[in-house]
């Protein structure tokens, strides 16, 4: 179509000349007065304004939230040469070398891909376990350094002015075992416990709570809560948050209930609770912990030590973190360009409609 204007002056008509019809058909395009003409290229201008900052605004909008990993991951403690390293082949979990790459490499999932754990202090389980000692799994998230690590005698038994083994102490212990004791639904057997026990119905059930402490204490279940396998660390990019794996038991009564003797078979079947890791980030420290698993689709099934159980749960503790700076995507410089480029030109379409 070829239009001409001519005698472009306010208030007069400019000369149009229409297009050829096509197939019949006609094409007349006028405009009635130079007013009209500029309020059509006004609008055009807007359609195109607007279209460009829809889509750079839409750029910005399906960021995804981006997840860090731990990198520089890198083994410590006063006992750094206690810890093993898990791989995944297939559906298992297997022992695979004490490397800095194995490290790394197993720590790379999450809690729906769990890719192997580190256990730290592997060793808490054997007679004459020294548990003044610690295994630490030190990286960076975000730009800051985190420390993840086993827990001593001290984590658990502090009292602020010593150490107490005693049930009912003012430290971490007590606490603790107070929440793993409901877990295991021993709460709700206690009229039971002691009749299974010999005890009168009117012994109170501080007493069933204490000989169960005592009987945990006594099976090194502290130590065997003290050697968390971390099976990843990641955070999200955008909140801060940081999420970590620790690999366990989805069915904890298998492993417990032939220690603990007769209370073993008043424990709650399908009962979770992970171990305990110690985290030091941003200048504070946190014991974590959880009583709720996710099957993570695994067990350890293959290799040396393998118990057909193990690693079966996926316990997740969370701790706030600081949000890293982030580098924006390709996506979001272009929009943001485009956004700019477009209010540039809306200057110079003012400029030229002056």
């Amino acid at each position: 179509m070829q239009v001409a204007l001519k005698n472009r002056h306010i208030g007069k008509k400019p000369v149009v000349k229409p297009a050829k019809p096509r197939n019949g058909s006609s094409l007349k395009l006028s405009f009635q007065t130079d007013r009209d003409f500029k309020k059509m290229k006004m609008t055009f201008q807007k359609l195109v304004i607007g279209a460009s900052i829809a889509i750079g605004v839409s750029a910005l909008a399906t960021v995804p939230a981006q997840a860090g990993t731990l990198t520089g991951a890198s083994i410590g403690g006063t006992a750094a040469s206690d810890y093993l390293v898990y791989d995944v082949q297939g559906n298992s979990t297997k022992l695979v070398g004490n490397t800095s790459t194995n490290v790394q490499k197993v720590l790379d999932g999450n809690a729906g891909n769990p890719t192997g754990n580190v256990e730290l202090r592997a060793s808490s389980e054997k007679v004459g376990f020294d548990f003044t000692k610690n295994t630490t799994l030190t990286g960076q998230i975000g730009g800051k350094s985190i420390t993840l690590s086993s827990l001593t005698e001290t984590d658990w038994f502090s009292t602020g002015s010593g150490l107490s083994t005693s049930y009912g102490a003012q430290n971490f212990a007590n606490t603790w075992f107070s929440q793993f004791y409901n877990a295991a639904g021993l709460i709700t057997k206690e009229s039971a416990i002691k009749s299974a026990l010999g005890l009168p119905n009117s012994t109170p059930n501080t007493i069933i709570r204490q000989q169960a402490f005592n009987t945990f204490f006594n099976i090194g279940g502290f130590k065997r809560s003290s050697d968390p396998n971390v099976s990843y660390v990641n955070q999200n990019d955008i909140s801060g948050e940081i999420k970590i794996g620790l690999a366990g038991h989805l069915n904890l009564k298998d492993y417990y209930a032939p220690l603990l003797g007769t209370l073993g078979t008043f424990l709650k079947d399908g009962f979770q609770a992970s171990e305990v890791v110690k985290v030091t980030y941003n200048d504070k420290t946190d014991l974590l912990y959880s009583f709720s698993a996710t099957a993570s689709g695994l067990t350890n099934s293959s290799g040396l030590g393998a118990d057909g159980k193990s690693h079966s749960g996926n316990y997740e503790v969370i701790i706030k973190g600081v949000p890293p700076t982030v580098v924006p995507e390709p996506s979001v410089i272009l929009g943001l360009v485009g956004v700019a480029g477009v209010f540039a030109m809306q200057r110079k379409f003012k400029k030229a409609s002056i």
